[in-house]
């Protein structure tokens, strides 16, 4: 998956002047979310620190993922490595055509990337313009960096994968991955036989990947370490009706077809039902994707109002590709960013990786009746092709039976060696054999998502600002789900056996795997403010009433409401505001 930090559809997109993302950056750095690397040596774009906050955020969202994938789905999980030889990375094209084009600034020195300069300045269509086009359009503009005109540039390719050696003496070539999902299919073989030799199965890898971007200067949004969570699921080519659609037929949210985005539209809702029947999304796998991750993302905090799904232009969709989609979401300071991308891959990776390897990377499916078909047989003249290949005569004879000869002869596979055997070797005769089943090469489906974008999504999407008794509110409004710390225990004051008793509640929670955070430090309106402004949903106050009848005060963070319940019955009900089993209200009322 290629990231492209804004959609074509949206160019034109200024930065407003009152946008959140000074302030949500601000936050995050000052109350542990994420902050630039190695900043005591001068950080370098690109990078990025998650903090303690931000490390818990990013967990719970990438358990929340498997709990759609792994848990529902059914797709198990696997972990490769993220240094790969380079013959992984010459079938997946990475090697030849996973390139920027690039231009270097003549006075700053600066390097730069070409259609990014031209985007910015409003040039049509800059993405697939080739280098000398790019070339021309960028020629005079200003430098994003300092300003100066662009001239006497050069506009060329730069590969974006970091190269490395394996082993001493630089001999063998590799490079960090730059996407998880290639170690998914150069497993499919194992994967394969793990799923029992059975069509539809998918799997799926949460990891870092690495791309070495040209001028990342959009913090989390384009970053050169990213982490990825990707799901491969292999398909039937002739057998897309995904057997689970029922569950997403009647989902409904915004799709930005390719037809509404040349007319120059917009959005329009429909059912998923609706859009495969149209014909707007490809098949019903692509559309159930499509909706697990409306629904996933929503889940985890992004504004349904701020989400729309959007197709790829014939010019930019893989010529290989069935459909694609990008999962936009709409940020103040970026615009619409692309997300997640769902695609249609067909068999290409699959075919890639068979022609370089000489695997087969196909799935024998048995037919439910045998088929009778006339077949071309080859027979084997033994009396000439022993003498001819000795030792390895009868496994070339066998390997013949299975092959389709040409006109001077059959090439077969033994043992990892090809052999050509003329036509003289052997005799072809039509025979009508019993066909009991077929090799298939599948098809995959690919959801892609970038964690640090849906981080940041959340990030900005759950921050607000409110006016309380004169003074400025500053919250997280998380889902509960993900919240880093999901309680606060404090005690009203840390004296009289209050203190004593906050640490009994916060390590029964801890029991029963809750993350409360003890808290006695200040006055008790400021403790939650302190809380409000990283996110955390829930906060116990033990005062002097809570020795006489044991019970605490139990606040939500958003209503700021407040109710008093029994200590023992603390574990339950907040395990059931966390998992969404019930709301504050139903409590409070």
């Amino acid at each position: 998956m290629s990231f492209a930090v804004v959609s074509k559809a949206d160019k034109k997109s200024q930065v407003p002047e009152n946008d959140i993302y000074d302030q949500v950056i601000d936050l995050a750095r000052r109350r542990g979310f994420v902050w630039p690397s190695s900043e005591c040596y001068g950080s370098v774009a690109g990078f990025i620190d998650y903090g303690p906050l931000g490390t818990l955020l990013k967990r719970r969202i990438e358990n929340l993922w498997r709990q759609f994938y792994v848990v529902s789905e059914g797709y198990y999980e696997i972990e490769c490595p993220t240094i790969g030889q380079e013959a992984i990375y010459i079938a997946s094209g990475h090697v030849g055509g996973f390139a920027d084009k690039m231009c270097q600034c003549p006075a700053c020195e600066e390097y730069l990337r070409a259609d990014h300069v031209a985007e910015a300045h409003n040039v049509p269509d800059a993405s697939v313009l080739n280098a000398a086009e790019l070339q021309k359009a960028i020629c005079g503009l200003p430098c994003p960096a300092c300003g100066e005109k662009l001239e006497n540039i050069e506009v060329f390719a730069f590969n974006l994968m970091f190269q490395t050696s394996i082993g001493p003496g630089s001999q063998r070539k590799g490079y960090l991955r730059p996407e998880t999902a290639q170690g998914i299919f150069v497993d499919f073989g194992r994967l394969l036989r793990f799923y029992r030799d059975r069509l539809p199965f998918g799997t799926v890898q949460i990891g870092k990947s690495y791309r070495n971007e040209i001028s990342p200067r959009q913090g989390m949004i384009r970053l050169r370490e990213f982490t990825q969570a990707e799901a491969e699921i292999f398909v039937h080519p002739e057998e897309k009706n995904h057997p689970n659609f029922s569950r997403y037929a009647d989902y409904s949210f915004p799709l930005f077809s390719y037809q509404q985005q040349q007319a120059g539209g917009e959005a329009r809702v429909y059912t998923m039902k609706d859009a495969v029947a149209q014909g707007v999304i490809a098949n019903e796998y692509v559309a159930y994707y499509l909706a697990l991750t409306h629904d996933l993302l929503t889940t985890i905090g992004v504004k349904p109002e701020k989400l729309r799904f959007r197709q790829h232009l014939p010019d930019e969709r893989a010529h290989y590709a069935e459909d694609c989609w990008d999962a936009e979401i709409r940020s103040e300071r970026f615009g619409w960013v692309e997300t997640v991308g769902i695609a249609d891959r067909t068999d290409y990776d699959l075919n890639a990786h068979a022609e370089e390897s000489g695997d087969s990377f196909t799935v024998y499916i048995q037919f439910a009746e045998p088929k009778r078909e006339r077949r071309k047989v080859i027979s084997a003249n033994m009396g000439v092709l022993g003498p001819q290949y000795r030792g390895k005569a009868k496994a070339i004879a066998d390997a013949l039976a299975t092959v389709t000869p040409g006109p001077d002869g059959a090439t077969v596979t033994v043992d990892g060696e090809e052999y050509f055997v003329p036509s003289h070797l052997f005799e072809i005769s039509e025979q009508d054999v019993d066909v009991r089943g077929t090799d298939v090469r599948p098809h995959v489906i690919e959801p892609s998502y970038g964690i640090d974008r849906m981080i940041y999504a959340v990030l900005e999407h759950s921050f607000d600002e409110e006016d309380v008794d004169g003074e400025v509110r500053k919250v997280m409004r998380f889902p509960f789900r993900i919240a880093p710390v999901q309680v606060a225990v404090l005690p009203l004051m840390a004296r009289d056996g209050l203190d004593t008793i906050a640490r009994e509640i916060t390590h029964t929670l801890h029991g029963h795997e809750i993350l409360a955070e003890y808290d006695d430090s200040g006055a008790i309106g400021r403790r939650y403010r302190r809380q409000d402004e990283v996110g955390t949903p829930l906060a116990i106050t033990v005062d002097y009433d809570t020795k006489e009848d044991q019970t605490v005060t139990l606040r939500e963070r958003d209503s700021m409401k407040q109710v008093r319940v029994k200590i023992t019955d603390l574990p339950l009900l907040i395990s059931g505001l966390i998992k969404g089993q019930k709301t504050f209200l139903d409590i409070s009322s």
